[in-house]
């Protein structure tokens, strides 16, 4: 056999067996494919976690307006300035920090009652959706047990594996803030 022959025998074979074995240990593209693998899941869980925090960030801001606001009341700042339900919702607004759009998503809803006991704090449900021709807006007197609620629908974008974080139609959260409290003697 010619040394030609040989050459090219030799150069088939370690070709294919070689070659096979060459690309199985070729390492320059590996970590692009491993972060394509990881990258999806873990950008997921990132906004997942971020959204999470926003919800809970949002909900604190809410509760915060809900006790200034129920302030105006007890201490009679709302009577004495006449506010009807949209001046008081403008104070209200007035409160709230940053993340809401608060003249169209946010709903007041004020109510006196005769005591602690008979207060209801159950949201305005209709067919799993918040009903905003039930929320009132009814400040009462000094001595009224008044409570104040909040009711702001923020959007979930991100659902991971199908959470929970949104409780209403339309991937919405319902964000719920409550004060309750006597009307001191302002009169």
């Amino acid at each position: 056999m010619s040394v030609a022959t040989k050459l090219r025998n030799l150069a088939g074979r370690t070709g294919s067996r070689l070659g096979l074995r060459g690309f199985a240990r070729a390492r320059e593209g590996a970590a692009a494919i491993e972060f394509g693998l990881v990258a999806a899941p873990f950008l997921a869980l990132l906004f997942a976690i971020m959204e999470t925090a926003f919800v809970f960030f949002a909900g604190q801001s809410l509760e915060y307006a809900a006790s200034q606001a129920g302030r105006l009341i007890m201490t009679g700042q709302q009577d004495a300035a006449k506010w009807d339900q949209a001046a008081f919702k403008t104070q209200v607004c007035n409160r709230i920090v940053a993340l809401f759009e608060c003249q169209s998503k946010l709903y007041v809803n004020v109510q006196k009652y005769s005591s602690f006991t008979g207060a209801g704090t159950t949201p305005p449900y209709t067919d799993g959706q918040l009903d905003p021709s039930k929320v009132k807006y009814e400040p009462g007197v000094p001595g009224d047990v008044i409570v104040v609620q909040l009711y702001y629908q923020w959007p979930i974008y991100v659902s991971l594996l199908n959470s929970k974080l949104s409780n209403q139609n339309g991937n919405h959260r319902l964000l719920v803030a409550t004060n309750a409290f006597r009307n001191e003697p302002y009169k």
